[in-house]
């Protein structure tokens, strides 16, 4: 019998324009720890990685989960790419599986509760983890700038579609 391998702790970091998201998940409906950073000022990048650094020799995670920001995943700008892809040789050089997921695989992974957009797929974290009901921003209204706070749950998402996969089996970045 085939049974799927089994993860201790899963960890997804969720760069954005204001420094990044974090969530560590021991099971689907389990996290055990979460935060956004911010970063300012100049190096954003270089000030993000040691940030992520801290975190994973922290939580030890036996998974890294991140957006697929590759040509056929999901369109981000130049220094969040590059950020991606330092964060990816960063967990890699630790011994970590890295697994990429793009913003496609999230809303199909969330498509069974019929859920279409960002905010209703944080509405429905919120709803199953109420650790994280205190972080839901208002809904986006066109003229404003997405809150900060989203990128806790794009974390989240990316983590309970790494869980809603075949076991974790598909998607591996290399």
């Amino acid at each position: 019998m085939n049974t799927p391998k089994r993860h201790n702790l899963v960890l997804a970091i969720y760069p954005n324009t204001r420094g990044f998201a974090f969530v560590a998940f021991e099971g689907p409906l389990a996290p055990v720890d979460w935060g956004i950073k911010e970063i300012r000022g100049r190096r954003k990048n270089q000030r993000c990685l040691v940030g992520i650094g801290a975190i994973i020799e922290r939580c030890e995670p036996d998974v890294f989960v991140l957006q697929d920001t590759s040509p056929t995943g999901t369109r981000r700008a130049r220094r969040i790419k590059d950020l991606n892809a330092e964060i990816a040789e960063f967990a890699e050089h630790c011994g970590i599986p890295v697994y990429a997921y793009s913003r496609t695989q999230v809303r199909q992974a969330f498509r069974h509760l019929g859920l279409a957009n960002k905010h209703q797929i944080a509405e429905a974290i919120a709803k199953h983890i109420p650790a994280f009901e205190q972080y839901l921003p208002p809904v986006r209204k066109p003229w404003m700038s997405e809150d900060g706070r989203m990128g806790l749950f794009d974390a989240a998402a990316l983590v309970l579609t790494f869980f809603h996969s075949a076991a974790g089996g598909e998607q591996e970045a290399t």
